[in-house]
């Protein structure tokens, strides 16, 4: 029996992981580990000085005080007995397009399993509502079966988004590439009950690039996008240009 290892950013607790995790159950046998809180946004982030500490859930999850990454590591390295075939991320709760991608805990715990050595698939959903988590689970269970038959290279993960639409309304999928916002709005600075200053990140930009192929336009226009994003950040075909640079300085 194929097994699967599915974690998200979201919280254990999260509609979107129970979705994902029912959905894959159909196909394989599925361990889900999960941060025992929201950490969107932590990216690829360790937990390097305090412990990690875990709980077993009533359900058969595996909450941890740590980060997505942290959840992904712990399982494969300790608490999987073995090893999973696959890692899956989400179903996240808001989309992770375009410059989303550096930030997002749902594509760093997929990225994880990814360094690990396991095929990996990271799932959101893109939206205001969330009221379709289970067309992102089809899809995803889709997306699975397909990576199981036909493995990607494995320097590879699938960073796939959903539109938050019933499933006959969904069009199909699209392979697409990432596409870019403008700068994310300003600190938003205000004052807590006691009249300490705080701060607030702003919201994101809006889309900049969102032009036909990448993933921003196939989202909106209906579709599954599905981007291949790559474990090696290396700029290759920079590699020359940089190599004359350093020899002038």
């Amino acid at each position: 029996m194929i097994r699967i290892l599915v974690s998200n950013d979201d919280g254990v607790n999260a509609p979107g992981i129970k979705a994902l995790t029912e959905a894959l159950t159909e196909i394989a046998t599925v361990l889900t580990v999960g941060p025992d809180r929201n950490c969107s946004g932590a990216s690829n982030s360790l937990t390097l000085t305090n412990p990690l500490r875990i709980n077993r859930l009533d359900n058969g999850y595996i909450s941890v005080h740590g980060t997505p990454t942290d959840c992904v590591h712990l399982a494969i390295r300790e608490l999987y007995d073995g090893e999973p075939d696959m890692v899956v991320s989400g179903i996240n709760a808001g989309a992770n397009m375009g410059d989303d991608t550096l930030y997002s805990g749902t594509v760093a715990a997929a990225m994880e399993g990814r360094f690990l050595g396991f095929p990996a698939v990271a799932i959101s959903l893109n939206g205001r509502k969330f009221e379709h988590y289970q067309s992102a689970a089809i899809y995803a269970r889709r997306i699975v079966q397909g990576l199981l038959a036909q493995p990607l290279a494995k320097d590879q993960i699938l960073n796939v988004n959903v539109p938050d639409l019933p499933l006959e309304q969904i069009k199909g999928i699209k392979v697409t590439r990432l596409g870019a916002r403008h700068k994310a709005e300003g600190i938003v600075r205000t004052q807590d009950p006691a009249g300490r200053e705080i701060f607030w990140l702003g919201p994101p930009g809006q889309e900049q690039d969102a032009t036909e192929g990448t993933d921003f336009h196939a989202v909106a226009n209906g579709y599954v996008s599905i981007t291949p994003l790559t474990v090696d950040l290396t700029a290759y075909g920079q590699l020359t240009a940089l190599q004359n640079w350093v020899d002038k300085i």
